[in-house]
């Protein structure tokens, strides 16, 4: 049993993470397939948010222009849009109404699959508990803006939603009564009722920001292509189905029937079953739990990344590449000829050794002196690395002799040894420095070298097989030399369950390998003089 499966079975929600982590990536390879890993829509679930956010604010602002606040202009103005203006204003109607649907889908959908790939607990309860409340604020804008519609399912939601309000014991006198006749309401209401829905968003882009503050490089926009398709889809759903009113309200009658906005409006119907105090629990309930999840139970955390300023020059690397900013630059301290030194914040270090695999300093040809990088991790030391790739390729036989360097959490790499195969699990592919498939390859202690770990969007730490790729192509420092053969290299991200494919990936390698191997020692024909020298 690997690490990865040891820290689930410990956990008490594991129960409820496996089966919706399959789900999740049972969803990406069907997606990978259809639209590319880079266009997939649950990759970019945080980028899709904000992206819902901007077209909600830019259609509101345009709705905003030709609304009129009163008892019966605030209904003639939407009708107005709707009908008269239906090519302009009735879409920018429908597209607000559907771009806030959207949000609160992409929100759900968010929360779920950061709970199912544990990515909410350790330094990460942070972006966690911001978002609480960042949910909080996008449901009660979205009910407020059904008020101000000013049809039968705006009096439905006031109603109601006075109800919920009255239950708590802060009002002087119960709101409900300002909807007991038509008398009760005026211009006043739904000038504050505006106010409200144009200042819970801005509160909310507030929150926002802090919830991505911690996160090293957040994907708040999503790919081009995928917010493209995404505004086309809402701008067709908004012709071929426009947002409409349900007749003017009147408080003299009970609004019913009325067609809800499941989105947002889900829990209403339970004031009729449980009453506002059962209403009143379950929302109590809910944040609470959602606010306690990061520490049910505690993470135990790995030792943090440690800094050997010796070896550290400053370059940088190692603070850009960290998935959560917690290392930064600092003045030098130690007298050497260099301007700063890197400093580590324990409190927001993941342990996922990324900022190893990022320092120029961490490799492995290194035996005159030991190997102690600028920065390494400290349950983890690359030291340690380098014995286990020696390990793993001591035992192996054969001409196609592959050494798997993996990841903790994604397949269980140990699964994979054999004759011919020897595996090597990291906290996080990323940590492996490029010169160790160099010194793999030019030791001789394997044909090839198989690079592989979770999907990109599913990567525990976000980054790891981005930077890996990026430091293999030679796009970005630490790059692997011009000098290491690339067809001995293989990259494969899969998850846990397809470690099938990872193994029949596996065995075509190696059957490459040695149809390569028996090609280079094969005698070609030579001209006469030619001496011919098997590689």
């Amino acid at each position: 049993m690997d690490k990865a499966q040891k820290t689930d079975t410990a956990d008490p929600f594991a129960f409820l993470k496996r089966p919706l982590r399959a789900a999740y990536m049972r969803c990406d390879r069907f997606l990978d397939y259809t639209f590319g890993s880079r266009d997939n829509p649950f990759y970019s679930l945080g980028g899709l948010g904000f992206f819902l956010y901007w077209i909600i604010a830019v259609s509101g602002i345009y709705v905003f222009a030709f609304f009129d606040t009163g008892l019966t202009e605030a209904y003639e103005s939407v009708e107005a849009m709707t009908h008269i203006q239906w090519w302009l204003g009735g879409v920018m109607r429908s597209l607000h109404r559907y771009a806030s649907d959207g949000l609160i889908l992409v929100i759900g959908l968010h929360i779920m699959r950061e709970f199912a790939f544990d990515r909410y607990r350790g330094t990460r309860w942070y972006s966690w508990v911001l978002g609480v409340p960042t949910v909080a604020l996008a449901f009660a804008a979205g009910i407020t803006g059904y008020w101000l519609v000013w049809d039968r399912l705006a009096q439905y939601v006031a109603e109601t939603t006075a109800e919920i309000l009255d239950r708590l014991p802060i009002f002087g006198s119960p709101i409900a009564r300002n909807f007991l006749a038509p008398s009760y309401v005026d211009d006043r209401f739904f000038t504050l009722m505006l106010f409200i829905h144009i200042a819970l968003p801005l509160v909310m882009l507030f929150i926002m920001w802090f919830h991505v503050n911690r996160v090293n490089r957040p994907r708040i926009n999503p790919p081009r292509n995928l917010a493209i398709a995404s505004l086309v889809l809402l701008i067709a759903l908004s012709l071929v189905y426009p947002a409409l009113s349900q007749g003017p309200a009147e408080l003299s009658r009970v609004p019913s029937p009325v067609s809800l906005d499941w989105y947002y409006l889900w829990s209403y119907p339970l004031v009729d079953l449980w009453g506002p105090g059962g209403v009143w629990l379950v929302y109590f309930l809910g944040s609470f739990a959602l606010m306690i999840m990061p520490w049910l139970p505690p993470l135990k955390r790995s030792a943090p990344a440690v800094v050997d300023l010796d070896n550290c020059n400053g370059c940088t690397r190692c603070a850009v590449d960290c998935p959560y900013g917690a290392i930064r630059m600092a003045v030098r301290t130690d007298g050497k000829p260099f301007e700063r030194e890197a400093v580590v914040n324990p409190a927001q270090c993941v342990s996922c050794g990324i900022c190893t695999g990022a320092c120029p300093t961490a490799t492995p040809f290194r035996r005159a002196a030991a190997l102690v990088p600028g920065i390494d991790l400290g349950g983890l030391p690359l030291v340690m690395v380098r014995e286990r790739t020696h390990k793993a390729a001591a035992g192996l036989a054969g001409a196609a002799r592959v050494v798997v360097f993996g990841c903790d959490h994604g397949g269980a790499i140990a699964a994979l040894n054999s004759t011919s195969v020897g595996g090597v699990s990291l906290p996080c592919t990323g940590m492996l420095p490029p010169s160790m498939i160099d010194y793999v390859l030019s030791r001789r202690l394997a044909e090839g070298v198989v690079i592989t770990g979770c999907r990109d969007g599913e990567c525990r730490f976000r980054l790891g097989p981005q930077w890996t790729e990026e430091r293999i192509e030679g796009k970005r420092d630490p790059q692997l030399r011009a000098r290491v053969p690339r067809e001995r290299i293989l990259r494969v991200w899969a998850g846990p369950a397809e470690m099938a494919r990872l193994a029949r990936e596996i065995a075509s390698f190696q059957q490459r390998l040695a149809t390569a191997g028996n090609a280079a020692a094969a005698p070609a024909p030579a001209e006469a003089g030619q001496t011919v020298v098997a590689e």
